[in-house]
């Protein structure tokens, strides 16, 4: 029988009685999914771990918190079986044949009468694989096909995400290809029309079908309209024209990204819009390079600025006198060719000249670098060691923490 494959079939718990014997790990790993099932859910256990037991607190399960005792599965439409004591298992599982009762054993998938695929869903779509008694097996195929739906590589046949045409604002991350989010790594695969800004991860760009139209923002044609209003007139454009189109944005839109202002435009044109958050390059640069932005006992805040006007600017809208006064970290993005002058501005208003600063040029790529300096130095340095945009700027403690002589590696 061991031999024999198995049936696949899909169960509807919702409702129904489940029992689970053993509160250890293999029955923390398979409660969600039951509890997600909609199933009612008995634990028979002495003990659990914490995060079952926080499920039991929560009402999502009923813990009776004793030992097997035969008659426990009746009634039960499924079972789960992962205690220590194989003498325990096997009594249990001998119920189960008696009332004819599912039954996985987590100890002897042989004596089982039901196996747990390896299952992953997206999108209202479950994958599940069996490959006998090879769980690792089908954890690793279970990945390769879930990360295809993913990513757009393995398309669904009559399933498209978005039925109406409409703009996705997607943060690319810092990058690196790799750190965009799963989302906006699907909706770029599913766009026809991707506008994308020079500091988004442009190694997605390849990857697209050939049908896709690409868009450099930076070539826009600007006429008589600044260049933000030309970008928000061509989203509209392309999105009236029934495309599902995707704004490609470096770091997260939200984040001195201009994103609010083109949401509003589409808002305002009657389009609709997701916003797909994406990791900053205030955080995820300086950790690459191994800085941490807060620091137990050396940094409980950390305040990002645009530094993309001086400190004597009057279009500034940065308190630098305030910031001076900060002990925590202090990222400026946008900021390579002012940072002479706010270092100055930040050691006039009674920072330490002394405080260390990183400058982190083209941060989680393959060009990535870093150079350190001090606030009296930053600026002669970046000009000496001719650091160019996009760099982010770290001043702070935290740069000793992460010390150049710290090894680590980028994500």
């Amino acid at each position: 029988m061991a031999d024999t494959p198995a049936y696949p079939v899909g169960l509807r718990l919702a409702g129904r009685r489940v029992v689970v014997i053993g509160g250890g790990q293999v029955a923390q790993r398979r409660l969600p999914a039951l509890i997600a099932a909609g199933a009612d859910v008995l634990l028979v256990s002495p003990s659990a771990t914490p995060s079952v037991d926080a499920m039991a607190e929560t009402g999502e399960i009923r813990w009776e918190r004793r030992r097997y005792q035969d008659g426990d599965l009746a009634g039960a439409w499924y079972a789960l079986i992962a205690t220590q004591h194989r003498d325990v298992n096997e009594r249990a599982s001998a119920e189960a044949e008696r009332e004819r009762v599912w039954c996985v054993r987590a100890d002897d998938a042989a004596a089982a009468t039901a196996w747990t695929p390896a299952t992953g869903r997206i999108e209202g779509v479950t994958v599940a694989v069996l490959t006998g008694n090879d769980p690792r097996r089908s954890a690793a195929v279970r990945d390769a096909v879930v990360e295809g739906l993913r990513d757009g590589s393995l398309a669904a046949p009559g399933h498209r995400h978005r039925s109406t045409p409409g703009v996705a604002l997607v943060g690319g991350g810092p990058g690196d290809p790799d750190l965009i989010t799963v989302r906006g790594r699907r909706l770029l695969a599913e766009a026809d029309v991707v506008i994308a800004d020079r500091l988004g991860p442009r190694d997605l760009l390849d990857e697209l079908p050939p049908h896709v139209e690409v868009i450099d923002a930076a070539k826009i044609p600007y006429g008589r309209f600044m260049a933000q209003e030309a970008i928000n007139n061509a989203l509209i454009e392309h999105a009236k024209a029934g495309k599902a189109v995707v704004r490609l944005k470096g770091g997260d839109p939200y984040v001195f990204g201009r994103g609010m202002e083109e949401l509003q435009a589409l808002a305002e044109a009657g389009i609709a819009c997701t916003v797909v958050p994406g990791i900053s390059s205030s955080i995820s640069v300086p950790g690459a390079v191994g800085i941490p932005v807060t620091h137990r006992g050396v940094a409980h805040e950390f305040t990002v600025v645009s530094g993309h006007v001086g400190p004597d600017d009057p279009r500034s809208l940065v308190d630098w006198a305030s910031l001076a006064k900060l002990t925590g970290t202090l990222v400026i993005l946008m900021g390579v060719d002012k940072i002479g002058l706010i270092a100055e501005a930040l050691v006039r208003h009674g920072r330490s000249a002394d405080t260390p600063v990183a400058v982190v040029q083209e941060g989680t790529t393959a060009t990535q670098r870093r150079v350190d300096a001090t606030l009296a130095t930053v600026g002669e340095t970046v000009r000496a060691e001719e650091v160019r945009p996009p760099a982010v700027i770290v001043i702070g403690e935290v740069v000793r923490v992460g010390s150049p002589d710290v090894p680590t590696t980028s994500a």
